[in-house]
């Protein structure tokens, strides 16, 4: 079979070559690309004669896929399939196979280091010094003994959980099943409003499908302190962004620190987000660690030998 992985993953050559004498001492020829390049015509190139391909978060329309008729696998380096469109491949039998749990723990801790700097100001108070600044009468808050509010508790919520639980918050928590592990941990789990009400910090951690989409509006917003932030590294979607936006202009709530947006980076520089201090934004960075980068490419290419054995 033709193997094609269509970018980078963030591994370095020497694998992609150890990869390339693995399959062909199966009896089958790999390629691969040591760059990411988004667009259509490349991305048909890249997939056109491939019976498998590995992609992480580009975007995947009918459109490319009509256009690679041998394609039979997808292995995604990637959590979410919602880049994909699904329906097409379902009706060509295409398989789709996602890389679930590479990104657990770096997902987690950087959720959780949004928190800190949104309670201490880091980023802020770095950029202060270098100007010539001091502290002033600037106070920080602690997340020791703050309510945090998870919302999901799959894998990635569940370690946020214990992170944050080794801080000395309080946790408690929505999502659309419960789990076990989570209750034995002391954590309750309650209604997205009274969630939404009680917390000082709220951090999601759902996948984006019809259901949580627009989970966070206008009418969720209304419900937080004034006080309390919130969190966003799981989908941008799962926010309506202008709702977002508007709550931190007008001071209905206190701060945001968002990873994930409507797409991918770069943003316009007039985006909503972009025009108030009190939210930290960073480029879709959360899943990207070497640690996390290395378990990616085991899962993903991990999937594909499975296949291969069928």
């Amino acid at each position: 079979m033709n193997i094609t992985c269509v970018e980078s993953l963030g591994i370095p050559q020497t694998r992609f070559e150890e990869l390339k004498k693995h399959y062909a001492s199966m009896g089958h020829t790999f390629t691969y690309y040591l760059d990411r390049k988004e667009d259509e015509l490349t991305l048909i190139e890249r997939m056109r004669e491939a019976d498998i391909a590995v992609i992480s978060n580009i975007k995947l329309s009918a459109n490319v896929l009509s256009q690679c008729t041998k394609l039979k696998y997808l292995s995604v380096a990637f959590t979410g399939l919602d880049h994909i469109d699904l329906a097409y491949c379902k009706e060509h039998n295409i398989t789709v196979q996602n890389a679930a749990g590479y990104s657990t723990t770096a997902v987690s801790e950087l959720a959780v280091g949004m928190m800190l700097d949104l309670l201490r100001n880091i980023v802020t108070l770095n950029e202060k010094i270098r100007q010539g600044g001091s502290r002033g009468t600037f106070l920080g808050r602690e997340l020791r003994g703050k309510t945090v509010g998870v919302v999901g508790t799959g894998a990635i919520g569940t370690a946020t959980i214990r992170l944050l639980l080794a801080f000395g918050a309080k946790v408690i928590a929505w999502s659309r099943s419960e789990r076990p592990e989570v209750k034995a941990m002391g954590v309750k789990y309650v209604t997205l409003e009274e969630l939404l009400k009680e917390s000082d910090i709220v951090t999601l951690h759902v996948p984006l499908c019809d259901e949580t989409r627009g989970l966070i509006g206008e009418k969720e917003l209304a419900l937080m302190k004034p006080t309390a932030l919130l969190v966003n590294t799981a989908r941008g979607p799962v926010c309506d962004i202008a709702a977002v936006g508007k709550a931190l202009v007008d001071g209905r709530i206190a701060g945001a620190a968002f990873d994930v947006f409507e797409h991918e980076p770069p943003l316009p520089l007039d985006h909503l987000l972009l025009s108030t201090n009190r939210c930290l934004v960073t480029p879709h960075v959360a899943f990207a660690t070497e640690e996390s980068f290395a378990a990616r490419a085991d899962i993903v290419f991990g999937h594909v030998d499975e296949y291969l054995k069928k």
